[in-house]
C-alpha cells in the first residue's frame, strides 16, 4: 500500500488518464483506425506506455514495453473474432488514486488502472463493455441451439427413403449445399462486426 501511495506521489506508477474526443487524432492509435470501412473511435484510455483505444469494431491496443521506451507493438482485437468476458470495475476507496477495469478479451486479460477524476467516464465504459459481453453470450447460445438444429435436420434429410427420387450423390449435393448457406446465414445472425450501437447508448462523444 505505502509503495503504492509513493509511486503515486512520484509520478511513477502507470495511472492512465481519458482522453477526450478532440484529442484523439493526437494519439499512436488513431492512425491505426480503419475509418475508411466505417471504423469509430469511441472511447481512448492513455497511460505513460500504453493505449486503449476501443472502437465499434475493436479493442486497439498501442503497447509500449515502458514509460520511456518509444517502441511499442499495435495489437488489434476485433470484437467479432475475439468474445469479451469477465468485464468488471474496483471503484476507487478512499485514500486509492484510481479506479481499476478489468476484462479478457479472446485468450488475453487486461486490467488497466485510471485516475478516479475519471470514474464517471469510466462507469460509462464499463456498462458498454458489459453488455457487449451480454450480447456475445446471448449469440454463444443461439449458435449452440443452430447447430444442435442442424445436426437434427442432417440426420432427418440423410435417413434411409428420404432421398425423394435423388441419388445418392444429388441428395449429398443437395444437403451439403442447404447446410452451406443455411450455416452463414445464421453465422451471420449471430456474429456481430459492428457494437456501434452498443457504444451509442452509454458514451455521448
Amino acid at each position: 500500500m505505502f509503495k503504492k501511495l509513493a509511486a503515486d506521489a512520484l509520478g511513477l506508477s502507470d495511472i492512465g488518464k481519458v482522453i477526450e474526443p478532440q484529442d484523439y487524432d493526437k494519439t499512436e492509435s488513431d492512425d491505426y483506425v480503419l475509418y475508411e470501412k466505417g471504423e469509430k473511435i469511441y472511447f481512448i484510455i492513455k497511460t505513460k506506455a500504453d493505449e486503449y483505444c476501443f472502437t465499434n469494431y475493436a479493442l486497439i491496443h498501442v503497447d509500449g514495453d515502458s514509460a520511456i521506451s518509444k517502441k511499442r507493438t499495435l495489437k488489434r482485437y476485433d470484437y467479432k473474432y475475439n468474445s469479451l468476458h469477465h468485464v468488471s470495475l474496483e471503484t476507487a476507496g478512499t485514500i486509492d488514486l484510481d479506479v481499476e477495469i478489468k476484462f479478457v478479451i479472446g485468450e488475453t486479460t487486461f486490467s488497466i488502472d485510471i485516475n478516479k477524476s475519471y470514474a464517471e467516464k469510466i462507469k460509462d465504459l464499463y456498462k458498454s463493455l458489459v453488455t457487449i459481453e451480454q450480447i456475445m453470450r446471448d449469440n454463444d447460445k443461439y449458435r449452440n441451439h443452430m447447430l444442435d438444429s442442424l445436426d437434427s435436420a442432417k440426420k432427418t434429410l440423410s435417413s434411409p427413403g428420404y432421398s425423394q427420387g435423388q441419388s445418392p450423390a444429388e441428395s449429398f449435393k443437395s444437403i451439403t449445399e442447404f447446410t452451406n448457406t443455411w450455416l452463414k446465414n445464421m453465422s451471420d445472425s449471430y456474429s456481430n462486426t459492428d457494437f456501434g450501437h452498443v457504444f451509442d447508448l452509454y458514451i455521448k462523444n
